[in-house]
């Protein structure tokens, strides 16, 4: 081992299969090609960072070339060849950064170099460290090389992006997913580094630590290298210290904000917050906790404190157990989706601090709402494709309200009943009302009304679908206006005095109005390039184009 340096991701870095922790199972594999003799042409390893690629690969250059064979790898006294490759001055064991080596020149110098047998080792090894990042003209050109190489020749790959690598470098080599190292195991590791290095921490810094590092065994070195430098010798890292220290603060704070939430108290939830960000805790880094949070209560029932991931203690747990007994799961939903939306936000915001608090203050008043699980649909297992939503008025409260709960969302019944509409005062807007009998009907109405923003949405941003008995089926693009239901039905209510259902569906339906004015241009212009008189006009003007093509009105051209 690395002795002498005071990195703790260097110093321990593992060197032989029995020093490799979590990846157990690639161990014992290439351990029994390597004493059956079928050692591949090539190796491929592929993981996040920090898992130990490019520590297997090294252990597999040294498996290869140990004198005393795999069975029996240098541990302690190290042989010469094991020495060397340790130190990464073998002379048979090239290692190359394909990061600052990416173009064809390196991999022909490369080859060139494979073309000689090893010095003093059994294989000469070239180990290619971040592959993916090699040009195309490169990965064809080690193409022929990598499929039939000398006996004496083995490359071992490593990536953190294999979907970069082309899928006929990957078929020529024996692929290893190596996985994320579990927390307990993790955990344990550090522990062990810990005693050896006489560290003071806590387990409970520890499992803070492993949270962070997601299963990266060089991230929790570095973090636990990075806590043990930051405090004296003489004083133990702690929960409280840790937080401080890698910018995390204590769950039960969050916990207690949520509970907060729950209880509408908008003045103790931002005064939580405040003190929170005061600790130096990143908006994002808040979100994110406040997600995982969510995850826990709504899932609580179903894990166990071995499998939250070292992220709660025993006290934290309980906790969240009994106040999530309260809670619906449909408004746990509407939080997460709430708190998703407010990622997107962050990235606009310049000031997220302020947009965070505005955010919490959404989220009390969201629960204040009575009835909430009212908003959340249930799918309905109808044929039809399309959703209903029923709009009703309530004598207390304007609010949405589904009539039957296995009812789907989607179908939306004119309430413009905000307000008392007035009923009509002649026969003439009576006659009006009866000429509403198809689409069309509707768009001109809207024209005569003046009402010039129904009227551009209706042909431009709706496709129909039905039009029947005061029922219109539509669905919409993108652009539609959100306020076009809700527009449309009270408009329909004050021209015909009654209620018209109007119902969105997934199916495409008529091609809007717009849509078909363009496809009408298009053949029009179509028809027009096979006259004989557009011929003869481009054989004068062969750089002509035909932009637009207008129809001469019949009265004009009689006159």
């Amino acid at each position: 081992m690395n002795k002498n340096t005071k990195v703790l991701a260097l110093k321990y870095r593992p060197q032989t299969f029995d020093d490799l922790i979590g990846q157990d199972v690639v161990a014992e594999t290439i351990s029994n090609s390597i004493n059956s003799n079928k050692v591949p042409n090539a190796y491929l390893f592929t993981g996040i960072r920090g898992i130990g690629k490019t520590t297997t690969a090294r252990i597999v250059a040294k498996s290869l070339n140990c004198t005393n064979g795999v069975d029996n790898l240098c541990k302690s006294e190290l042989c010469e060849n094991c020495a060397a490759i340790s130190n990464s001055n073998h002379i048979d064991v090239l290692e190359m950064d394909a990061a600052s080596k990416t173009g064809v020149d390196d991999i022909r110098d490369l080859i060139e170099f494979s073309r000689y047998g090893p010095t003093t080792a059994k294989y000469k090894i070239f180990i290619i460290d971040e592959v993916h990042m090699l040009s195309k003209q490169a990965f064809n050109a080690l193409l022929k090389t990598l499929e039939e190489p000398p006996e004496y020749l083995k490359f071992i790959f490593a990536t953190t992006e294999i979907k970069k690598i082309p899928i006929t470098v990957v078929s020529r080599c024996q692929r290893f997913d190596l996985s994320r190292v579990k927390s307990l195991e993790l955990f344990d590791f550090i522990k062990k580094i810990k005693e050896k290095e006489n560290g003071n921490a806590s387990d409970d810094a520890l499992k803070l630590i492993v949270k962070i590092s997601e299963g990266s065994v060089r991230d929790a070195l570095s973090l636990l290298d990075r806590a043990l430098l930051t405090l004296d010798k003489d004083k133990e890292l702690d929960l409280t210290a840790a937080q401080k220290i890698f910018g995390y603060f204590d769950k039960a704070q969050l916990i207690n904000l949520f509970h907060l939430i729950f209880e509408g108290k908008e003045t103790e939830v931002l005064n939580i917050y405040r003190e929170i960000y005061d600790q130096g805790v990143e908006p994002k880094v808040f979100i994110n906790d406040f997600l995982e949070l969510l995850y826990y209560f709504k899932n609580i029932e179903s894990l166990s404190i071995d499998g939250t991931n070292f992220s709660l203690n025993d006290a934290e747990f309980n906790q969240i157990k009994d106040i999530s007994q309260n809670i619906n799961n449909e408004t746990l939903i509407l939080f997460w989706q709430f708190t998703i939306k407010i990622l997107e936000e962050l990235d606009v915001v310049s000031n997220q601090h302020l947009s965070i608090e505005m955010f919490l203050i959404r989220l009390i008043h969201l629960k204040g709402i009575k009835n909430i699980s009212e908003i959340i649909s249930k799918n309905d297992d109808s044929k039809k494709d399309s959703k209903e939503i029923i709009l009703s008025k309530k004598k207390s409260e304007d609010f949405f309200e589904i009539k039957d709960k296995t009812q789907t969302i989607g179908q939306i019944k004119n309430i413009a009943q905000e307000k008392d509409l007035k009923p009509k005062e002649n026969k003439e807007q009576d006659v009006q009302a009866a000429l509403i009998n198809s689409f069309d009907d509707l768009i001109e109405i809207c024209s005569l009304k003046k009402e010039i923003k129904l009227k551009y949405e209706l042909e431009k941003n709706v496709n129909l679908i039905s039009f029947e008995n005061q029922r219109i089926e539509i669905s919409f693009n993108e652009d539609l206006d959100k306020e076009f239901i809700k527009d449309l039905s009270s408009k329909l209510y004050e021209w015909t005095d009654n209620r018209w259902i109007i119902t969105l569906s997934k199916i495409k339906g008529e091609l809007s109005k717009k849509e078909e004015q363009i496809n009408l241009k298009k053949k029009l212009i179509e028809n027009v390039k096979k006259s004989f008189i557009y011929k003869s006009v481009l054989e004068k003007f062969p750089d002509a184009e035909l932009v637009d093509v207008k129809v001469q009105d019949n009265k004009k051209k009689n006159d």
